[in-house]
């Protein structure tokens, strides 16, 4: 149905501009956050999803029978408000309105998520209503501004978007995290990753990238993990480790300024400190996996060169620096197939991991691919995997194979970091996690 102003007219404005309309009559339409009254005086918030305004009605300000409907109204219930606007630092957003007239769009009762403290499991069950709360908007602009600065940048350095598949007939990151599916009559899988896919068209395009969903069947409840993920995967023909690194550098730099830039407000919504964040400035340090391996044993971790680091390595290594740490040339038994051994020493590979400060752990993963299509095949078949599910990705290094890289970087995990958020399951609207499928 269409949304009728209330009574008389008045322009339409989101309430994130109320400020530039001062002493101007304006429309908002919203839904109420909350209500009180001192008798003659009512004080009703209202949120249009762009900030809060509260509308102030005396008994002579509005007609008898809006007065009463305002009077009766409960939380999340819709309406549409007209009113003049008055500077007031004591209300939200520094911007009052004075009620002349009000219309109910849909009343609510019994809203389930009051001003009380709730569980978790509560509240994740209501995720559709959680959203709406102050701090759950706040995330998601700044996940989206996240979002926003990724492609910026990428398209800045002049690489193409390129969309990878969702149903894949292959593993990209290993076979023992796919979610199955039929295709008909196929086996499929879930994408882990579109980064095959994007190898091959940066053979094309020679830079690309492809954002998307990544689906993980990992069954761990840590608060770093989610099952469906979204990722940000550049390929880069003839670029180096090097090359990769320095790429990495300057999104995260550029990310953090911008989210500091234009999301101050949110910031402070979720308390972040931004300290923090703005000491996050290039040059980032750089160690190899050798290095952290002593770093992990200077601090009393027993933990064995050859493996892969967990969350709790990540976390100690990554508070011995105040912005993000880069660590390179892993074990290549750690890595996926398509990992270039490094020349000087066959055991590890050209690859780089990024772990966020402040003990956030791996936000991105990437390095150099294979160049060689006779170690390419030989490690498909090393892992296990089906030889002509890769025929394609073989014909890659057949006609015309460069030295390229590329990597991963996640924006559920990145937000986590950026926005100081204690789980993963708050970054994206709804969470896919261990047990979790509904709402």
């Amino acid at each position: 149905m269409s949304i009728e102003p209330a009574a008389g007219t008045a322009p339409w404005i989101r309430i994130a501009d109320a400020a530039g309309h001062l002493g101007e009559t304006v429309e908002v339409r919203g839904w109420l956050t909350h209500r009180r009254s001192s008798g003659k005086v009512q004080f009703l918030v209202v949120r249009d999803g762009s900030g809060t305004l509260q509308c102030v009605a005396g008994a002579r300000d509005l007609p008898a029978s809006e007065w009463e409907a305002a009077a009766g109204l409960g939380q999340e219930s819709s309406l549409v408000v007209r009113g003049s606007l008055r500077a007031d630092a004591r209300s939200p957003g520094g911007v009052e309105m004075g009620l002349q007239a009000l219309r109910v769009v849909s009343a609510a009762e019994g809203f389930p998520i009051s001003p009380k403290e709730h569980g978790i499991d509560f509240l994740m069950d209501h995720r559709h209503l959680w959203l709406r709360s102050a701090r759950q908007q706040a995330i998601l602009r700044i996940r989206a501004e996240i979002v926003g600065a990724f492609r910026d940048f990428m398209d800045g350095e002049a690489f193409v978007l390129v969309d990878a598949p969702i149903f894949t007939p292959s593993a990209c990151e290993g076979t023992t995290t796919l979610f199955e599916t039929s295709y008909f009559g196929e086996q499929a899988f879930l994408t882990q990753s579109g980064q095959l896919y994007a190898e091959a068209a940066a053979m094309a395009l020679g830079r690309v990238y492809c954002f998307g969903p990544a689906f993980r069947a990992e069954k761990s409840k840590t608060r770093r993990h989610l099952i469906e993920f979204w990722m940000m995967e550049p390929e880069w023909a003839f670029a180096t480790l090097d090359d990769i690194v320095a790429l990495e550098e300057r999104l995260l730099e550029y990310t953090v300024g911008r989210v500091l830039d234009r999301r101050a407000e949110d910031l402070r919504a979720v308390e972040r400190d931004v300290a923090k964040l703005e000491r996050v400035r290039a040059p980032f340090p750089r160690i190899r996996y050798d290095a952290a391996v002593e770093r992990l044993h200077a601090a009393g971790v027993a933990f064995e060169w050859g493996n892969d680091f967990g969350g709790t390595d990540e976390t100690v290594l990554s508070e011995q620096f105040d912005r993000p740490l880069f660590v390179t040339h892993y074990p290549a038994a750690v890595k996926p197939f398509y990992m270039e051994p490094d020349p000087a020493d066959s055991r590890v590979c050209l690859s780089c991991d990024c772990l966020a400060p402040e003990g956030y752990g791996e936000i991105i993963g990437g390095g150099q691919r294979m160049e060689s299509l006779d170690l390419l095949a030989r490690r498909i078949d090393e892992h296990g995997l089906p030889r002509e599910a890769f025929q394609w990705y073989l014909d890659l290094r057949r006609y015309g194979s460069v030295p390229h890289a590329g990597f991963g970087i996640g924006v559920e995990r990145t937000l986590a970091w950026i926005a100081g958020l204690d789980h993963v399951r708050e970054t994206i609207a709804f969470p896919r996690m261990l047990y979790r499928l509904r709402p």
